[in-house]
């Protein structure tokens, strides 16, 4: 939250003057500083603290404008250490590994063939699902993380209003200090200056011409001490582009982390669905390609083996119960037989003529030899 408003004060030491109310500015023509914008009750601040600055006051030379130098510094460093312990996480790992989820949606697949098609999609399916929950945790993660980052961004963003504000209102102290100390240092040149010379010039007197040494020595220390706050407010304008700088970067990156939470992530969230629903889709695609091939192939081996058969038992009824060229070869074997058999029998009748003979001569002689015989055995008795 952003504080109120600085009051514009003025010290000497520990004391405070009059506070300035905002009201309407106006140019003040002072030559070193013209571009100095205060209103009346400014104005007034600087001419009424002018005449309170006792410049022959060591105190004085050593405190002014110091206040105004001390704020900008104390606010700095407690912004600094704000800054500084804020955890803002590294996303950038987070981010590389969801990348390489995201490409690595892809799964091998090595099994083939209609038995293994379906266990194969329902693996790679499963798997699917798995890096997809793995990657959408993954998503959760990063997009918490963004919008821690980017509440940081913002607070600091806050911060810097603060510290721009609190810078606006040092340098408008700081010129103001220096407008005063000039109107200081212009009456001082102007009165005291001029009479403890004319003083010191008409008494030649040792104590009036030390006391005119003091004094410009004390205007001189006061001179370094307006171009130490000068150096300072010079600081402060060139802050003044720095935090817008800071800021604006803060807000581009806001607006980019903005970007990738309405944008960017639910991109990622939907392409994962889609990769999903494609996937499905593809396997379905894939199943059914599977089972018309098959089926193709089914219905083309079933028609071969039909026609086959088909020829077969046309070629069987068309045939007789004997081929003719079985009874041709049988009628030739048969008549081949009779040729043989009558041969044989032929064989058979003529041989046993033969026998015929041969045994009517085979009786003749033994018939012969017997009664040979008989007449021996006759005449020998």
């Amino acid at each position: 939250m952003q504080e109120e408003k600085q009051e514009i004060q003025l010290t000497l030491d520990s004391g405070v003057v009059e506070e300035a109310a905002p009201e309407e500015t106006k140019v003040v023509t002072t030559e070193d500083i013209k571009e100095t914008r205060l209103s009346p009750q400014e104005q007034k601040m600087v001419d009424e603290f002018a005449k309170k600055i006792d410049i022959m006051e060591t105190n004085t030379i050593l405190q002014y404008g110091s206040t105004a130098q001390n704020k900008m510094a104390d606010f700095s460093e407690n912004a600094l250490k704000s800054v500084k312990t804020k955890d803002l996480g590294d996303i950038g790992d987070m981010i590389t590994e969801l990348i390489g989820e995201l490409k690595g949606f892809e799964i091998e697949e090595k099994e083939s063939g209609i038995l293994s098609f379906f266990k194969k999609s329902a693996n790679k399916i499963t798997n699917l699902k798995v890096k997809y929950d793995k990657a959408s945790d993954n998503v959760e993660k990063i997009a918490a993380a963004l919008e821690d980052h980017q509440v940081t961004l913002m607070k600091d963003i806050a911060l810097l209003d603060q510290l721009y504000e609190k810078n606006l209102t040092n340098y408008k102290e700081l010129s103001m200090y220096i407008l005063a100390g000039k109107k200081k240092l212009e009456d001082v040149r102007n009165n005291e200056l001029a009479t403890l010379k004319a003083k010191a010039q008409a008494s030649g007197l040792p104590e009036d011409g030390q006391a005119l040494n003091d004094l410009e020595n004390a205007i001189n220390r006061f001179e370094k001490k307006l171009h130490d706050l000068e150096l300072t407010r010079v600081i402060s304008i060139q802050m003044a582009p720095q935090i817008r700088l800071v800021q604006n970067n803060d807000t581009m990156m806001v607006e980019k982390i903005q970007s990738t939470l309405v944008n960017t992530i639910p991109l990622w969230k939907s392409q994962m669905v889609i990769a999903m629903g494609v996937s499905h889709s593809q396997e379905a695609i894939k199943a059914q390609n599977e089972v018309t091939e098959m089926t193709n192939r089914l219905l083309k081996q079933n028609a071969d083996m039909l026609k086959s058969a088909t020829i077969e038992t046309a070629k069987e009824t068309e045939r007789g119960i004997v081929d003719i060229e079985t009874l041709k070869e049988t009628n030739a074997k048969l008549i081949e037989t009779l040729d043989e058999v009558k041969r044989i029998q032929e064989e058979g009748r003529t041989k046993r003529a033969e026998a015929q003979v041969e045994l009517r001569k085979i009786e003749t002689e033994l018939n012969q030899k017997m009664t040979d015989t008989r007449k021996e055995l006759a005449k020998n008795a």
